[in-house]
């Protein structure tokens, strides 16, 4: 806490002379080990007076999703249509001061790529009219990596904002960035842009290059170490 509020006294210094806007994460790397049940990231920063607003985004690396219709036959629940998005963001997050559509124009959002509706996410054989990306996004919100809070960003003393990033325990590893506008009546007024990296590190990150390394292998031990535990789960009941 005493390092964050020593950064934000030296952003405040700072600001006159970057004349609009300086920002910082909290943590450049988080580790991620077999006990990770997520992190939190915190991107503060000092501005002027103007830009009266500031928007933050995180996004995660580029990560090929499969989504699947699920469709009714017989009674029973099989896979249907399907829809590969080869560029969707593994993680992506977005927090501002106000809502974005009173920040921006739409086609400045849109061109900013800043809220959940304006992501291009594109799926490798375009279906108009179906619900795949939709879909998409909905799956992303539940599992909580894909996020936006319009009152995200919290400015104290109209100079001093922050903004607390929740990353979860499905986060993917790689590098993120971070990008930090500050607006003023309905312009873009300053950019910031950072970085940080998710690693796995230890067991976890043993397991995870194994699983991408030798999936058939990494399915097949996991089958069998199921089974495992499953029949020593029966035995133990059945004793008791």
């Amino acid at each position: 806490m005493r390092r964050l509020l020593l950064s934000l006294l030296l952003l405040l210094v700072a600001a006159p002379a970057a004349r609009a806007l300086v920002a910082e994460v909290s943590q450049r790397e988080i580790a991620v080990s077999t006990g990770f049940t997520g992190a939190e990231l915190i991107v503060y920063g000092a501005k002027d007076t103007i830009p009266a607003d500031v928007v933050i985004t995180v996004r995660g690396p580029h990560t090929p999703v499969v989504v699947r219709q699920r469709t009714r036959i017989a009674g029973i629940w099989v896979n249907g249509a399907s829809a590969v998005f080869e560029t969707a963001p593994g993680f992506y997050a977005v927090a501002s001061t106000r809502p974005l559509a009173e920040l921006l124009p739409e086609a400045e959002r849109r061109r900013l790529r800043l809220g959940l509706d304006m992501l291009p996410l594109r799926a490798n054989e375009p279906r108009p009219g179906d619900g795949f990306r939709q879909a998409l996004i909905a799956l992303k919100v539940e599992r909580g990596l894909y996020r936006e809070e319009n009152s995200g960003v919290t400015v104290t003393g109209e100079r001093l904002f922050s903004a607390r990033i929740f990353l979860p325990p499905t986060v993917p590893p790689g590098l993120y960035q971070v990008d930090v506008f500050g607006i003023q009546n309905r312009r873009v007024e300053a950019v910031r842009d950072l970085t940080f990296a998710v690693r796995r590190v230890g067991t976890s990150a043993e397991i995870w290059r194994f699983a991408h390394v030798h999936p058939w292998l990494y399915g097949v031990g996991a089958v069998i170490a199921a089974a495992v535990v499953g029949w020593a789960g029966s035995v133990v009941f059945r004793r008791g």
